[in-house]
Order: C-alpha cells, then structure tokens, then sequence
C-alpha cells in the first residue's frame, strides 16, 4: 500500500444518488492521510466538506436535485444531452480550478465525463466509482445496441455523437463515445454483487465489488420504533421522482389502518402533505428520514430500487415492494424480484389492495426472510470502504506513490 500522502481528486455531479454513494469512501481516504479535493456544484459543497476533502466549485447547467423531475425529459437523447453539453462547459472551470494542483489519480463517477478527459491530459491514473450496475460481457449487443437503434437513425441522435466525439478529439481521445462513458479501465462497484445483472460475465481486472459503502450515519440522526409498533413499514420513493400524491394516498389505505402496523411515509419535497387526505395517527408522513435508520427497524420496505435503497433494504434484510419510477431502477427491481427477496409492482398497480396483499405475504414468507439472510452476509465480506480504500492506494502504489 502506499505510504507517501496523495493528492487524489474526485469528480461527481450535483446528485444525490451519485455523490452520496462516494462520501464515506473519500472519508477514509482522508483519514488514512491523503489530500483529497471534491469537484463538485456548490449545492453539495457543505457534505463534501463534512467528510474532510476540499470542495472545488464548479458551475452545472444540469436541472438540480430539488427541480421537477420532469426537468429530464422523456426520451433517451432528452437524458443523455445535458450531461454532454455539461461536461463541455465545466471542462474549462475545472481546467481552471486544477491549475497548479493537479492530483496524483483521478476518482470520478460513471456521470463525469471531465474526470476522464483531466486524467488524459494529466497522465494520471484514473478510477470509476460506480453507483450502480456495470456494463459485462455482451451488455453493448444485448442493452446499448437496441436501445440507441433508432436514436441514432435521426439527426438529432447524430449531431449528438458527433459533437461527443468532437469533443473527445480535441482533448487527444480517439475512444468511441460509448466506450468512452461506459468502460472504464478501472472501476469500484458500490453496489452488493447481488444486484448486478449477469455478474459472472463481468469482467473483473477492470472492475471490482466492493459492495455498499455506508459508513456511520449517525450525523443524520436517529429513529425509533415508536412503542406497540409490531411491524414497521418505510415507504420512498427516494429523493427526485416523488411527485406521486395518488400513490402515496394508496399507501396510506393500505398500510393505515392494519392492526400493530406503524408507517413511515416519505413524500419528498413536492408534495404537499395535504393532498394526502386524512392521514391516521399511525401513519408518520416526512419529506426526509434517515433512510438507515428506520430500515434497521423497518420490516418492510416499498422502494423505487434506486441503487442506493436497494443495497440499503438487502443490507438491513428488509424484504421489499419495488415500485420503479425510472433509469436503472426497473433493472433494479427486476434483481431484487430474481434474488426472492422484493415484489415488483408497476405505480399504476400500486392499489392498497395490492400493496397490501404483497406487503403481507412478504413479511409472513420464511424463505423470504432465509434469502434476506443469506444475502447480507455475503454482502458483509465484500469489504465495502476499506476495501475500496485498499484498491485506490494499491492503484497509487502501482505508480509509485
């Protein structure tokens, strides 16, 4: 392992599913004595901050974590063109901002396309952090290929991988676009092996598991089962797609008023809770919780299997209702459906009928609970933030720091 303090260097965007995932890692890495700077918006400076590494600010022109959904768009180019156009305006602030302090390696989320422009023209080493699934063997003709078929016939879908690859060119990469965002050379998975499709084909000198990396919350504060609670239920559909009063209404029928059952209801910050209609006492509504903190109480978990919830519901052994909102969500759900462990449920299904017969059966099933089991221990071995820390010094002893 290395002995000599770095300057390591993490890139992210300003969202939460992709910085949060990161934060305990770069934690460590400070502790173990490394200068480390965050390139990051300023809406994420302060938790930046909180772990010890230097926030370097930068401007983003992508929506930001508390607008409308709806900020995306609806169609694969509507998704994929603000990251581009982002990356090509925070390129010459982070020129900018690195002026005189380039680092010793580069750590950069899948979503940062700068990062891996700065460590080319640096000649450092450069390593993802992947929040979520990764691509294996075959996933560019089973996945990539069929779904950009038709993006790429329009003009727009090639005006778009032709700036792309203009871009790139400039900078002196002559990687085709796709390879360029989605194979890294070297890359830590945070998720649990478990929930990554077709893990076997993955190819592991590029990518290692080091599963959930979630250090101590304790700073987000606490939660207890409230007394005569025999069974409790979190509801969230995470932090951006949570504008859905209709199913949040749902969820109050269906979990109200079932005897010895207490509900902790997240609706996020575009709902107003009194679109919730009555609401009974034994049902506590939230626009935040922490999130840990009730799942280890929790007994059931009705998620839109975000990476981030999932890894959290198998780490806790809480069996789940996968209700997808969007992206790699519905992958999601499908893994935790495959591992025995969830229900899936589309929203428009989502009646309190449904969600109360799955929520039921789901607490009741012994094998469901075996399974959960199982699985978290497997989970426990996969070394989460030292491990991640072990491999980011073992890369900077490669080369000689």
């Amino acid at each position: 392992m290395t002995s000599r303090r770095a300057h390591i260097a993490m890139f992210s965007i300003a969202a939460h599913g992709h910085v949060n995932p990161s934060l305990e890692v770069i934690r460590e890495l400070v502790a173990r004595g490394h200068r480390v700077t965050y390139a990051i918006p300023p809406v994420f400076a302060d938790k930046v901050a909180e772990t010890g590494a230097e926030p370097k600010l930068w401007s983003s022109t992508l929506p930001s974590p508390d607008d409308d959904p709806s900020a995306w768009g609806d169609t694969l180019l509507d998704n994929v063109e603000p990251f581009l156009a982002d990356a090509m305006q925070a390129l010459p602030q982070l020129i900018e901002a690195y002026r005189d302090d380039e680092p010793d390696l580069v750590l950069h989320d899948i979503a940062s396309y700068p990062a891996r422009v700065l460590a080319h023209r640096w000649g450092v080493p450069a390593v993802s952090l992947s929040p979520n699934l990764v691509a294996w063997d075959g996933y560019e003709e089973e996945v990539a290929e069929p779904m950009w078929a038709e993006p790429r016939k329009t003009p727009r879908g090639q005006a778009y991988y032709a700036r792309f690859q203009g871009w790139l060119e400039e900078n002196g990469i002559t990687q085709h676009p796709d390879d360029f965002a989605g194979r890294p050379a070297r890359s830590l998975v945070l998720i649990p092996k478990a929930l990554q499709p077709n893990a076997d084909r993955v190819d592991e000198r590029v990518y290692t598991f080091v599963g959930a990396c979630q250090g101590d919350r304790a700073a987000q504060g606490t939660w207890q089962r409230p007394a005569g609670a025999e069974k409790v239920a979190l509801v969230s559909l995470g932090s951006t797609f949570t504008r859905q009063p209709a199913f949040y209404r749902e969820c109050v029928r269906a979990f109200g008023d079932l005897p010895g059952w207490h509900t902790v209801l997240q609706i996020g910050k575009h709902v107003d809770p009194a679109e919730l209609g009555d609401v009974p006492e034994s049902v506590e509504v939230r626009d935040w919780v922490p999130q840990l903190a009730v799942l280890k109480e929790a007994d059931l978990f009705v998620t839109h299997a975000g990476a981030g919830g999932s890894q959290e519901g198998l780490a806790t052994a809480t069996p789940m209702i996968a209700v997808p909102q969007a992206v790699d969500q519905f992958g999601n759900a499908d893994m935790l459906v495959g591992l025995g462990v969830a229900r899936r449920l589309a929203t428009a299904e989502a009646t309190a009928e449904v969600l109360r017969e799955a929520a039921l059966a789901l607490v009741e099933d012994a094998e469901v609970a075996r399974r959960l089991k199982e699985i978290q221990a497997q989970m426990a071995q996969e070394g989460g933030t030292r491990r991640a820390a072990d491999l980011i010094e073992a890369e900077l002893a490669a080369r000689g720091h």
